[in-house]
């Protein structure tokens, strides 16, 4: 059964990018515009992953890492961070995501950081 990835991700263009990519990987993707999306899809299934855009329309991607960090039954899920700015140290003090990344990134960098995370079945 393939992996399972949430990507969270309010720009169309880098959520589609993003989704052929992991496709392309072998990878379950469900797509998600902005954090409703994504807690109407948690309510359906538990992703393997989550990949979060920090900037979203209707919240953040802080909000909902800390959400998953702080919940039992998704604690262990790993959690990668994206954001178009360079304070990365400053989300890094307030998210215990398992990885951080800037846009724009090496689309190769993105999928061998993923895989360290959730190896492809």
């Amino acid at each position: 059964m393939k992996k399972c990835i949430y990507v969270v991700e309010d720009n169309p263009g880098i959520r589609e990018i993003i989704e052929f990519l992991l496709t392309e990987e072998l990878y379950e993707v469900k797509a998600c515009r902005n954090t409703s999306d994504f807690w109407q899809q948690m309510r359906q299934c538990i992703p393997d992953m989550v990949i979060l855009d920090i900037m979203l329309p209707d919240g953040n991607g802080i909000d909902i890492c800390t959400q998953l960090k702080t919940n039992i039954k998704t604690h262990d899920i790993p959690v990668m961070m994206m954001s178009a700015n360079n304070h990365l140290n400053a989300v890094k003090a307030k998210c215990t995501a398992e990885d951080f990344i800037n846009k724009p990134f090496d689309l190769n960098d993105f999928a061998s950081r993923v895989e360290r995370y959730l190896p492809a079945s």
